[in-house]
């Protein structure tokens, strides 16, 4: 499939497909990577939450099953001082659901951490040499990212605005990813975190592509050929699709969280920040609705979600989905049960038809 309108993605990165695997932490891994890379789109994975040796562990399983290349996904995030009496304050809001569910409320909160890129992140890019590096919320100090860039790693990150756009540029950006609000999990805005300043795909696409000179990916709510199509008309070069997957045999979601992808209406997600401390789409669930999906009282990210894990310990292994982020853009009802790399190509078969080529 070369006869694509836009090359400078796929020379970019050495795809064969304008399509990139978004890095979803916690639902992916190797094994969907390996099925969207051997389509000949961009396999991705997410770093954030695991360790040093699992990072070796997974980038040596993709190695042995695939030989395109790899994106290597890590979050920008500053880690939040302490605070013991916010943290309190939001464990007593959950206080009645500890009750109801018969989880210890006197026990140690546990610790919910996200990993932001650091020194040690860094020497992993030196060290395993990932063809792609991503960022999301931002990007890492300069010294830090002049070294993943010497590694030889092409580098991307998330904008959800122009401004963000435009600073990702000027800061050293090999290509941009255009997140629109319709997308689902964590937003990656950076510069402010006003989600009233958050636009929709349609309208930041064609935006961003005017106003940078490297090229734009598009993200939020693509989830079949219709939506690369019309990424590619609005200047976009490529495309990042992230819940079409979720739906693949391929992706590590739980069987509650199927059954939501399944059953939720796309109207039924919202941005939320009760999980992590930073506003993420999701499908609405039993504690979104109670709580109301934004709240003050949530602790700073990722320190938020440290209170629900006794609750979802105590739920999940009951298919009980009522404490548990289900992650989930507003194209969901888009998903198919295909494998990952079926999907790819049949994205990619569709809008070269669509393309006239």
């Amino acid at each position: 499939m070369s006869n694509w309108p836009d090359h400078r993605i796929l020379d970019l990165l050495g795809i064969q497909l304008p399509i990139l695997q978004a890095p979803m932490a916690g639902a992916c891994g190797s094994s969907l990577a390996i099925a969207v890379g051997n389509a000949g789109g961009l396999g991705a994975l997410p770093c954030a939450m695991l360790t040093a040796d699992q990072v070796r562990s997974e980038i040596e399983a993709f190695r042995a099953a695939c030989q395109g290349p790899l994106n290597l996904n890590f979050f920008c995030h500053q880690p939040p001082a302490p605070d013991a009496a916010q943290a309190e304050r939001w464990k007593q809001v959950l206080a009645p659901y500890y009750q109801e569910v018969g989880a210890d409320f006197a026990a140690p909160t546990p610790v919910s951490n996200r990993a932001p890129f650091d020194e040690q992140s860094c020497q992993l890019v030196e060290q395993l040499r990932p063809e792609v590096v991503s960022f999301h919320f931002g990007l890492p100090v300069a010294d830090l990212l002049q070294r993943v860039k010497a590694s030889g790693a092409k580098v991307l990150s998330s904008a959800t605005t122009v401004e963000e756009a435009v600073w990702l540029e000027a800061h050293g950006c090999d290509a941009i990813i255009a997140m629109g609000y319709e997308a689902g999990g964590h937003r990656g805005m950076f510069l402010n975190d006003d989600i009233t300043s958050q636009i929709g795909t349609f309208a930041l696409v064609p935006q961003v592509a005017d106003a940078v000179q490297v090229p734009v990916i598009a993200a939020g709510g693509i989830g079949d050929h219709r939506g690369l199509l019309a990424a590619l008309a609005l200047g976009a070069s490529a495309v990042q699709i992230g819940t079409a997957y979720l739906f693949c045999p391929e992706a590590k979601v739980s069987p509650a969280h199927r059954r939501a992808l399944d059953s939720a209406p796309a109207s039924d997600t919202a941005l939320t920040n009760l999980f992590t401390g930073r506003p993420a789409r999701g499908i609405n669930n039993r504690i979104m609705r109670e709580l109301g999906p934004m709240s003050e009282l949530a602790p700073c990210f990722p320190l938020a979600g440290g209170a629900l894990m006794p609750l979802r310990a105590v739920a999940e292994p009951q298919g009980n989905s009522d404490f548990s982020n289900l992650w989930a853009g507003q194209g969901l009802r888009l998903g198919r049960h295909l494998p990952a790399s079926e999907l790819t190509r049949d994205i990619a078969q569709k809008a070269l038809v669509g393309c006239g080529r």
